[in-house]
């Protein structure tokens, strides 16, 4: 019913809201089903992030969704044909939780009774991820990273002179800025953020023992600033967390994953091969998951602070140029004003 309702709303302030209830929803479905990482996961972004992210971009955008002026029927008629094939697509798979399904019968049975011997990890959804599919997950993290370079080459504006805004005869533009107005939102996100990055530090370092890790974590840590700029104002938040340091950490984050990789090779191990990090196999694995842990908690907490701060300068920036008028609009001023 939720998913419906978001597609059939017009009010996109809505849409996010109800998308956050939907994100909820389904964190409690794979908490039903025993699967505290990936519901973890998709509260901290489902029900976190994404809609703070969603907001910003709809403060550029507008929050009436445009009426429709055609019929796509045709792609409509695709994502029958397409949804078809994928259904046709699962017919021979095992049925959904069949004990005699392969993955039941080698895979399942190799992490659950190995891991624990080879990696040394409480957690095995962190063994999985951090060791035996470790490839895979860099490159989750090089996709992320990626992300992020699209979003700072496409939206990134050249940096203000002026940290305020100035009309045509010098005179100060008041902002009308929710940090200005709330204050009691302001002091208790002054309590709140302090707790909040501190969480974020605990899911990071303590993924190997329970729920949470890098991804989760920075999530979190990159919420926290977002929520800081939003309630302190966008220059403010520049001016603490800088934003050429931050496409910085990005880099690093991504550049430590794949050096841990680098530095398996070189001491004669295959490529994140973490057992030849130390002479205890079980130290080196252990060693080997809280670096890359820690590469992928710096690039997606400093890929989100990228697209949070790249969409809010668009945003400003829009609404300098509506204050201040296109030249055009100007010199027409000018020229009506000398002819008066």
């Amino acid at each position: 019913m939720i998913a419906i309702a978001i597609v059939r709303t017009k009010d996109l302030l809505a849409v996010v809201m109800l998308t956050g209830i939907y994100g909820l929803l389904s964190a409690s479905f794979f908490v039903v089903l025993d699967a505290v990482d990936v519901a973890f996961t998709e509260a901290a972004v489902g029900a976190g992030i994404s809609g703070l992210l969603m907001l910003t971009a709809i403060t550029m955008t507008g929050r009436s969704e445009a009426p429709k002026r055609h019929k796509p029927l045709l792609a409509l008629l695709v994502v029958f044909i397409t949804g078809g094939m994928l259904i046709y697509g699962t017919l021979d798979m095992p049925y959904f939780g069949s004990f005699d399904a392969p993955v039941h019968q080698h895979v399942a049975p190799r992490y659950i009774n190995d891991s624990m011997q080879e990696v040394g990890v409480p957690n095995i959804v962190t063994s999985v991820l951090a060791s035996y599919r470790a490839f895979d997950t860099l490159g989750e993290v090089a996709v992320i990273f990626t992300a992020g370079i699209g979003v700072l080459s496409l939206l990134s504006l050249p940096r203000r002179r002026k940290s305020h805004q100035e009309d045509e005869n010098g005179e100060k533009i008041k902002k009308d800025e929710m940090h200005e107005q709330h204050m009691v939102l302001r002091i208790v996100s002054k309590i709140l953020i302090p707790f909040i990055l501190l969480f974020a530090l605990y899911v990071q370092f303590h993924g190997d023992f329970g729920p949470g890790g890098g991804f989760q974590a920075g999530v979190i840590f990159a919420a926290a600033i977002i929520l800081y700029a939003m309630l302190y104002g966008l220059d403010t938040a520049r001016r603490v967390f800088n934003q050429t340091v931050v496409q910085l950490v990005a880099a690093i984050g991504l550049l430590l994953y794949a050096s841990v990789g680098v530095v398996s090779l070189i001491n004669g191990g295959n490529f994140l091969d973490y057992n030849v990090l130390a002479d205890d196999p079980v130290a080196g694995q252990h060693l080997g998951i809280l670096i890359i842990e820690l590469g992928v908690g710096l690039t997606v907490a400093a890929v989100m602070i990228i697209i949070f701060f790249n969409f809010s300068g668009r945003r400003e920036a829009q609404q300098q140029t509506s204050q201040q008028g296109t030249p055009e609009l100007k010199s027409t001023k000018q020229n009506n004003g000398e002819v008066e």
